[in-house]
């Protein structure tokens, strides 16, 4: 394996900063509420109304101000998203089996009761974030769902507000950043109660808000910067690789996009094309400044350290341009979501095909899939016994307790059996 292209240096952020300046804030709103919320609201959206809460009627009636072609899409994608988490929920089933005679063991997938959803609004109105949250909570049956998203002129954007309301949203605050994490998981606001889980991307503070508040509420997952990975070999097609990089890439400067090939002809031939994409995009600062940043053309000797690698990057998204891709839904194991042939390009993925786009990224996806139905709900378990079974586990269960110094554990399986089992 060598390296055409290699990353800059020194790309990490200040970690350190971020979560002390972020600690400081929510600490501030957990003891001051509301007036801390607007506070900062002031100070970093210049953003303070006397109700943070979007009207019913203006997100009602935002799809007025669209056009009809973007709001056909915005349907199709919502719908796309809805019935793919419709099909993963069915495959979560209900379990209840007798294990011993008399001893039946089972579980239910319960939906967590609030969620609230962050919905980006910084450099890009992302539109997606909105039903790609909400929708899957929907799905899974939670009760109450509320979005958060910032203001950007004083108001939220009317596709951002169609989108929420054709993905059921219950509520829409104009609220970013921190603030917005802080609101939702404290219940600061009037007419906000702290929900139960809070998801959604969003850049380096709220990501690491997330962080700070779970345990006193859920997450999902923490996702940024966004990265895209492209394994290819010979039969790739050196413009659909390039096009595809930068596509990506224009999210942010902090992007990454990575070229794992076997052809040291197509990782030239991508390289000496991406000027000239670059040039093509009106975000061509944007994905330039990613692409000199985090870009990396990595030549590998073969398909099986070809797998390798990408494993090892585990990568929020994956493009397959290979000889048939589709072995590689079954060979690779590490990564967010799969793009699978030269006709499917991740922006598919991030807007319209179904799959959610919240991904795991920096690795995390060797341990963590990405958003889906099955994040809302928590699998809890049951058990009960007949007076046999329950002897049969008292025995077992009184052996350990001992063996474990747990007196009183034991006394309470002893108590339900007449095994002979002492208790000191």
């Amino acid at each position: 394996m060598y390296r055409l292209k290699e990353p800059a240096p020194g790309r990490a952020e200040n970690l350190s900063e971020i979560s002390s300046r972020v600690r400081e804030i929510l600490a501030d709103i957990e003891r001051r509420g509301e007036a801390a919320v607007r506070e900062y609201s002031r100070r970093f959206d210049g953003w303070d109304p006397d109700d943070f809460r979007v009207p019913d009627s203006v997100v009602r009636s935002a799809g007025n101000e669209l056009d009809e072609k973007l709001k056909r899409s915005l349907r199709f994608a919502v719908e796309q998203v809805r019935g793919f988490a419709e099909h993963q929920r069915r495959t979560l089933l209900d379990l209840e089996v007798e294990t011993l005679p008399g001893l039946t063991l089972g579980h239910r997938h319960v939906p967590v009761e609030s969620v609230g959803a962050y919905v980006p609004g910084g450099r890009y109105t992302l539109i997606a974030s909105t039903y790609m949250n909400v929708v899957p909570a929907r799905v899974a049956g939670v009760d109450r769902v509320v979005v958060c998203t910032p203001p950007r002129d004083g108001r939220v954007h009317p596709a951002v507000l169609y989108a929420a309301h054709l993905a059921g949203a219950d509520a829409v605050y104009a609220l970013g950043g921190v603030q917005a994490i802080a609101a939702m998981a404290f219940g600061v606001l009037p007419g906000l109660a702290a929900v139960d889980m809070v998801v959604g991307p969003g850049n380096a503070y709220v990501v690491e808000a997330k962080r700070q508040v779970f345990g006193r509420v859920g997450i999902d997952l923490l996702a940024g910067p966004t990265e895209i990975g492209i394994i290819a070999d010979d039969t790739a097609d050196p413009f659909l690789v390039a096009c595809d990089l930068v596509g990506q890439l224009e999210h942010d400067p902090r992007s990454r996009g990575v070229l794992i090939t076997t052809s040291e002809r197509l990782a030239r031939d991508v390289l000496a094309q991406l000027d000239e994409h670059l040039r093509a995009v009106s975000t061509e600062e944007v994905a330039r400044a990613a692409w000199e940043a985090g870009g990396e053309v990595v030549v590998v000797a073969d398909e099986d350290e070809l797998i390798k690698v990408c494993d090892d990057y585990a990568l929020e998204h994956v493009e397959v341009h290979v000889r048939e891709p589709q072995r590689m839904i079954h060979l690779l194991r590490n990564y967010g979501s799969l793009f699978v042939g030269p006709e499917t390009t991740v922006a598919y993925g991030d807007k319209v095909a179904g799959p959610n786009h919240v991904l795991p990224t920096l690795r995390a996806a060797r341990f963590t899939g990405g958003q889906w139905v099955g994040k809302y709900l928590k699998t809890v378990t049951y058990q009960y016994a007949t007076p046999a079974a329950s002897r049969e586990l008292a025995e077992h269960c009184a052996t350990e307790s001992l063996a474990e110094g747990m007196v009183a554990h034991a006394r309470t399986a002893t108590v339900r059996s007449s095994a002979s089992v002492t208790v000191g």
